[in-house]
């Protein structure tokens, strides 16, 4: 089974991160919640998250790390020396990450966008531009580069696509799952 691991920074967008680990954990993926500084994580919005664990270097043993967004989350996530070193490692092992809204600027810094197609909440890509050499931006809701393993996605309002690409990535079928939460009616509206 697959095992998936959301990072939580204070700030970050809550509903973009919840939704990731709601998706997941209704189909059976194991799915945790990682807190970058501490089990409490207070989101942007007033909601204090309470995490499964705190970063370490299990975070080598899932087969996907997820990034929500939220400007000042993503900031931390993008600053903390420990948590790029994992993931360049991650990168280096061929394993999945995932970023969505302002976190692929973290991604960027880490050099896991660089010559990749990514995509991020509109104009936080001039920013991944000034440090992606090469970075390919896209307007797609979401956006899979294989040869990289990176996911991305653009906001709040594209959580559950973004939950079930990851899900997709990880070989799931997720017909169901879309049915079951209504996101079939959605599309077709």
């Amino acid at each position: 089974m697959a095992k998936v691991a959301v990072v939580f920074a204070p700030g970050c967008e809550e509903v973009e991160g919840l939704s990731i680990i709601d998706v997941l954990r209704r189909m059976g993926v194991e799915t945790t919640m990682v807190g970058l500084e501490g089990l409490k994580v207070p989101g942007a919005h007033g909601i204090e998250l309470t995490c499964d664990r705190v970063l370490d270097d299990s975070l080598l043993d899932y087969d996907v790390v997820a990034f929500p967004g939220g400007r000042g989350g993503a900031q931390k996530l993008r600053d903390n020396a420990q948590l790029e070193k994992l993931m360049q490692e991650r990168n280096q092992q061929g394993k999945w990450d995932a970023a969505m809204c302002a976190a692929p600027i973290a991604l960027a810094k880490y050099g896991l966008l660089d010559n990749r197609d990514y995509t991020c909440f509109p104009g936080i890509n001039k920013e991944v531009d000034k440090t992606a050499k090469n970075a390919h931006f896209k307007e797609d809701i979401t956006v899979v580069d294989e040869g990289g393993k990176v996911i991305t996605s653009r906001g709040p309002a594209t959580a559950l696509a973004f939950a079930f690409q990851i899900a997709e990535v990880l070989g799931y079928d997720t017909k169901q799952i879309k049915h079951e939460m209504l996101y079939d009616y959605l599309m077709d509206q």
